[in-house]
C-alpha cells in the first residue's frame, strides 16, 4: 500500500501559496467594479467573524482539525492510486462542506474525481485561457459584495444573455466549473458557502432545445454530489414558461436535499432579499449593485489566468487508473 507521502513525492504535486497569487492579481489583475465597489478574490485568508462562523457551524477547533487531517490522509493512502497534493490547505476544500468528518471529506473526494473519469471533455484543459468562451460572455460570475452571512454570490446568465451558437452548453459549464473553483479555494467562501443566482430573463424555446437529459443528470451530479461546496441556495429570478419546461428535464435528478434550496422568486425581489441584503444585489435584482462598463468579463478572465498555477494542479490531480472508486 502506498502512502499519501510517497504519492506526493512521485509525482510532486504542491498547491501554489494562495498569499503570492492574492499579492499578484492585486498588483497586476484587471480591476472590475460594480459601481463603487471593486471585486476581490478573498484567497488571503480569514477574519475573527469567519473563525467563529467555523467554529460553530463546522466544528473547526485546533483539536478537530488536526484529528481530521490525520485520518483523512490515512483514508487516502489506502487509494494508491489518488494522486492529490498531500496538503492540509487542499484537504481544507473536501473538509469544510464536510464539516470535518473525515470519512465524508474522502467519499466527496472519491466522487469529484469520478465525475472527472466520467466527464473527460469536460476537464480537458480546464483552465481559464484556454476555455474563455462563458467568462469573455459575461455569463459566469462573482458579486463583489457577500451576503450578511459571509456567503460569496455567484451569477449565472442562463437567459437571453446566453447565445448557444456562440457559447455551447458544455463551456458554458466549464466556465461554471472554473468559477466555482475559484470560489472553493476562498477560505471565506469554503466556512460560509455560495449563494447561486441563476437569472434565466428571456429563455426561449431555442435554449431550451439545447437541454438534453445527458447534460442535465451530469450538470445536477456535479452540484449535489461532487461539489466541494457549501451550496447554501440556488435563486431562480425571472422565470417564464420555457423555463418551467427546461425544469422538467432537471427535475428527475434532483435529489430533495438539494430541491429545498432552490427558491423561485421571479421579479419578487422582497422575496430575494430574505436570503441576501439589498446592498450586495444587482440593481436589475432588486438591489444597489450597478454592473461595471465595458467587457468585464474579458477583465475577470485576465484576473483569473493569475489563479490559474491554482488550478493546474487541480488539473493534475486525481485517479491514475480507471478502477472503481466505491
Amino acid at each position: 500500500m502506498a502512502s499519501s507521502s510517497t504519492i506526493i513525492e512521485d509525482k510532486k504535486l504542491k498547491c501554489p501559496c494562495k498569499q503570492d497569487m492574492f499579492r499578484n492579481w492585486q498588483e497586476n489583475g484587471s480591476k472590475i467594479k460594480f459601481g463603487e465597489h471593486q471585486l476581490n478574490f478573498d484567497l488571503d485568508g480569514i477574519d475573527e467573524f469567519f473563525a467563529q462562523k467555523a467554529k460553530e457551524e463546522l466544528r473547526e477547533t485546533p483539536e478537530i482539525i488536526a484529528d481530521s487531517y490525520n485520518e483523512l490522509r490515512k483514508l487516502i493512502a489506502g487509494e494508491p492510486d489518488l494522486n492529490i497534493p498531500d496538503e492540509e490547505e487542499y484537504y481544507q476544500m473536501f473538509l469544510r462542506p464536510c464539516k470535518y468528518y473525515p470519512e465524508s471529506a474522502f467519499r466527496l473526494i472519491k466522487r469529484y474525481f469520478r465525475f472527472r473519469q466520467n466527464y473527460p471533455h469536460i476537464y480537458t484543459d480546464l483552465l481559464p485561457s484556454k476555455e474563455k468562451a462563458a467568462l469573455f460572455a459575461n455569463l459566469v460570475y462573482p458579486l463583489p459584495l457577500r451576503a450578511k452571512d459571509g456567503s460569496r454570490i455567484l451569477i449565472i446568465e442562463g437567459g437571453k444573455r446566453w447565445n448557444p451558437k456562440e457559447v455551447s452548453l458544455n463551456a458554458f459549464f466549464k466556465g461554471m466549473i472554473m468559477m466555482m473553483y475559484i470560489a472553493m479555494g476562498e477560505p471565506k467562501t469554503q466556512i460560509a458557502g455560495a449563494h447561486i443566482i441563476l437569472d434565466v430573463e428571456g429563455l426561449s424555446l431555442s435554449h431550451v432545445t439545447y437541454i438534453t437529459p445527458s447534460f442535465a443528470k451530469m450538470l445536477v451530479d456535479f452540484v449535489q454530489k461532487c461539489l466541494p461546496l457549501r451550496l447554501k441556495c440556488i435563486h431562480i429570478v425571472k422565470q417564464s414558461f420555457f423555463f418551467n419546461m427546461a425544469f422538467t428535464i432537471f427535475k428527475p435528478f434532483l435529489e430533495e436535499k438539494i430541491r429545498k434550496r432552490i427558491h423561485f422568486h421571479g421579479t419578487n425581489w422582497e422575496s430575494l432579499m430574505t436570503f441576501i441584503d439589498k446592498k450586495a444585489l444587482l440593481k436589475r435584482h432588486g438591489g444597489e449593485l450597478e454592473m461595471p462598463d465595458g467587457p468585464f468579463g474579458v477583465k475577470l478572465c485576465q484576473s483569473l489566468v493569475i489563479c490559474e498555477p491554482f488550478l493546474e494542479v487541480d488539473q493534475r490531480s486525481g485517479y491514475n487508473t480507471n478502477n472503481n472508486i466505491k
